[in-house]
C-alpha cells in the first residue's frame, strides 16, 4: 500500500484506498493540470454558472446541504424554508396531527421513476429498520401493471393508513403520472379518497402542481429545475421519505456537507473524488474502456450500484462532446453485494474477459452488539464477510484486475450522505476531464419521444379495427391501412399485445406463418 494513495479522514470517519489502481509513475502528475481545470469549473459550477446549456439551467445540488453557497439569497431562502416545510409535514404525520380519515398514517407510498425513487430505496433500504421505521415504505416505480398489483398486495388493508408521494418536476413522466391514475383508481376501489392521502412533489405551477390543487391534495413541496433527477436525494425528492420513514435527515445532509468540503480541496491527491474520478480516467482510458463493478460488503448497502448506475450512467453516458464531436462516452455500472457475487460472478471478474475494474465499499463495523462464534477459533460472521472482501480483492489483483476500496466506519446517515456526495463530484469531475456534459441527457429524452410515437401508433390501430369490426387483417395490412407501413414491426407487436391484454375486444386467427396472422376487432 502506497501512503500517498491512501486518504485517511478520520474525522468524516471516510478512508479511500487507490493504490490497487496501479497509477504508472507519471499519470497522476500528467493530469495536473487536467483535474485542475476540472476543480476549477466545479467551483464556477457551485458559484451558479450555467452547466445545462441545453436548458439554460444552473445545476445546484451543493446547495442544498449548504444553502449559503446559492448565488442569491432568494434561492438561500428557498432552500431553507423547503428543508423546514419538510420537517414540518413530517413532524405532523408522526404526530398524528396531519392524518387521514380513517386515522393516523401507518405506510408511504413513493410513485415516482429514476432519480424520484432510486434515491428513496437507497437510502430506505440502507438506513431503515423494520422495527423502528414510522412509516412502512412502498414504491410504484414503473409503468407495470403487474409491479403495481403487487405493491398494493403488500400495502393490503394498509391502503386506508397509507401517505401517497408523488414525484415528478413537470408533472407529465407517463411512468409516474400512470401511478398516480393506478393508485388514485386502488384507493377509490376502497371507498377512500386519494386527494385526503396525498402530497405532490413537484415544479410550481407544473402539471402535477395544478392536478394536486384541484384535487385538493393534502400538500405540496416544491422541485426545483436546477436540481436533476439523479442529484435529488438531498432535495426533497430524498429528504421527505427519508424523514417519514424515520430517517435523520439533518445527519444526512451533514455527511454529504463534509464530504462536499472534503472534495473541494484544490490539492488533488488529498481530495478523494478527484482521486476517484482520475482512477475512472485511468483505468477505462479515458473512454469507458472497461466496466464499473460496485461491490459494497453490506447487505444494506445492495441498492447503491442500482443508485449508482443512474447516476453515473445517465451523467457520463453521450454521444457528444462539448465541441460537438461523437465520442460516445461513458461507464456501465452493475454490482450487487459481497460476498453474496462471490457465488455469482467472481468467478469471471477473476478468469474471464478483463473488462471491468471494482469499486469495493468496505464497512468497519460488523453490526450493533456482540456477535457468536461461528468456528472453533471464535471467528463470527462478520469476521468471515470481511476476510472475504480482502480475499476478493487480492484474488482479483492477481489476475490485474484493478480496483478502488472506499471505507467507512458504520452504515449512518451521515456515511450514507456522504457517498453520495463523494460520487455525485467525482462524475461531474471526470465529466469535465472527458470534455462532456454531465448535467442534460438527450437520450432520455429521445427515448421518450420514440415512446410517445409508439402510442400514438396504437391508437390508430384500435381506431382501424374498431371501425372494421370483424374484418381480418394481417399487421402489413393494418399497417399500410393506417399509414405506417414503415412500422410494421411496431404494427405486429402493438396486435399481439392487444389480443393478450384485450381478449374480448379483439382476436388472433393463427396461421402457419405468425408474420401472417390475422387480427380483427370482434
Amino acid at each position: 500500500m502506497k501512503s500517498e494513495l491512501y486518504l485517511s479522514h478520520p474525522d468524516a470517519k471516510f478512508w479511500a484506498d487507490f493504490s490497487f489502481v496501479d497509477f504508472t509513475e507519471d499519470y497522476l502528475s500528467s493530469m495536473s493540470e487536467s483535474i485542475s481545470t476540472a476543480l476549477q469549473s466545479m467551483s464556477e459550477l457551485e458559484s451558479g454558472a450555467i452547466a445545462n446549456p441545453d436548458e439554460n439551467r444552473m445545476v445546484g445540488h451543493y446547495w442544498l446541504r449548504n444553502p449559503d453557497l446559492a448565488p442569491d439569497n432568494k434561492l438561500t431562502e428557498s432552500i431553507r424554508e423547503t428543508l423546514q416545510k419538510v420537517k414540518e409535514v413530517t413532524s405532523a404525520v408522526h404526530s398524528g396531527s396531519l392524518k387521514c380519515p380513517q386515522g393516523p398514517f401507518t405506510d408511504l407510498l413513493v410513485i415516482g421513476i429514476g432519480g424520484s425513487a432510486l434515491g428513496p430505496q437507497f437510502v430506505g433500504k440502507a438506513l431503515g429498520c423494520p422495527k423502528s421505521d414510522k412509516l412502512k415504505v412502498h414504491f410504484f416505480d414503473n409503468t407495470d401493471p403487474d409491479g403495481i398489483d403487487h405493491t398494493l398486495s403488500e400495502i393490503g388493508d394498509s391502503l386506508s393508513s397509507t401517505l401517497a408521494l408523488v414525484i415528478s418536476k413537470s408533472g407529465g413522466t407517463p411512468e409516474t403520472r400512470n401511478g398516480m391514475l393506478e393508485a388514485e383508481n386502488a384507493f377509490t376501489q376502497k371507498g377512500l379518497d386519494f386527494a385526503k392521502h396525498a402530497i405532490a412533489i413537484t415544479g410550481d405551477g407544473s402539471k402535477l402542481h395544478q392536478y394536486s390543487q384541484e384535487k385538493g391534495w393534502l400538500d405540496f413541496l416544491p422541485m426545483w429545475d436546477w436540481v436533476g433527477g439523479r442529484t435529488s436525494e438531498t432535495a426533497v425528492v430524498g429528504l421527505l421519505p427519508a424523514a417519514l420513514q424515520g430517517i435523520n435527515i439533518d445527519q444526512l445532509l451533514d455527511g454529504a456537507r463534509q464530504m462536499d468540503d472534503l472534495t473541494r480541496n484544490s490539492n488533488f491527491m488529498k481530495n478523494p473524488a478527484a482521486m476517484l474520478a482520475l482512477s475512472w480516467h485511468y483505468l477505462t482510458d479515458a473512454r469507458g474502456s472497461k466496466d464499473m463493478v460496485i461491490l459494497p460488503y453490506k447487505d444494506r448497502l445492495e441498492l447503491f450500484a442500482k443508485y449508482l448506475q443512474q447516476l453515473i450512467m445517465e451523467s457520463l453516458g453521450k454521444e457528444k462532446d462539448l465541441s460537438g464531436n461523437i465520442v460516445h462516452q461513458g461507464i456501465s455500472v452493475y454490482g450487487n453485494k459481497g460476498s453474496t457475487d462471490q457465488h455469482a460472478y467472481v468467478q469471471q471478474l477473476r478468469e474471464g474477459v478483463p473488462n471491468f475494474f471494482a469499486t469495493f465499499i468496505e464497512v468497519l463495523k460488523h453490526r450493533e452488539g456482540e456477535s457468536i462464534a461461528v468456528d472453533e477459533d471464535g471467528m463470527d460472521s462478520g469476521d468471515y464477510l470481511h476476510g472475504f472482501f480482502l480475499g476478493t480483492r487480492d484474488a482479483l489483483y492477481e489476475k490485474e484486475r484493478k480496483s478502488i476500496t472506499l471505507t467507512i466506519l458504520e452504515v449512518t446517515p451521515n456515511a450514507v450522505g456522504g457517498l453520495i456526495a463523494l460520487f455525485e463530484r467525482a462524475v461531474g469531475l471526470y465529466a469535465s476531464m472527458v470534455g462532456i456534459n454531465a448535467y442534460h441527457q438527450p437520450g432520455v429524452e429521445a427515448g421518450k419521444k420514440a415512446a410517445s410515437a409508439i402510442l400514438d401508433v396504437r391508437k390508430d390501430i384500435v381506431e382501424h379495427l374498431k371501425s372494421n369490426p370483424s374484418a381480418k387483417y394481417s399487421a402489413n395490412q393494418v399497417a399500410e391501412a393506417i399509414g405506417k407501413s414503415e412500422k410494421t414491426t411496431w404494427v405486429f407487436k402493438i396486435l399481439e399485445n392487444l389480443v393478450i391484454n384485450q381478449p374480448k375486444t379483439f382476436e388472433r386467427i393463427i396461421t402457419d406463418n405468425p408474420l401472417e396472422d390475422q387480427f380483427s376487432a370482434r
